[in-house]
């Protein structure tokens, strides 16, 4: 194939994965690219609830982006200093006597 070709195609697929990015409401397969999933795993969570979507004629699946980002930035795990911190907290405020 022409490398000219070549790039062109690539850039073509750069260019349509950013417009992901931008976009308000996602379909059900630009969902199974910003989420990095598979469309079985997708399917999978939509039949369970697990994740937000919205079904308006009864059969297409679509996404809020900004659902989807807070779906994924649920369920944070604390850093050790932060575990380190609550934990000399309790032990401070433990040893203090209530009047």
């Amino acid at each position: 194939m022409d490398p000219i070709i070549e790039r062109l195609d690539k850039l073509e697929k750069m260019i349509e994965s950013q417009a992901i990015y931008t976009k308000e409401v996602l379909n059900f397969n630009e969902a199974c690219r910003y989420l990095e999933l598979s469309s079985s795993h997708l399917y999978k969570l939509t039949s369970a609830a697990s994740i937000p979507y919205y079904k308006p004629n009864g059969k297409k699946l679509y996404f809020k982006r900004e659902e989807l980002d807070a779906w994924l930035l649920r369920n944070r795990s604390e850093t050790q200093d932060e575990i380190d911190r609550k934990a000399a907290d309790y032990l401070i405020n433990k040893g203090k006597v209530k009047l």
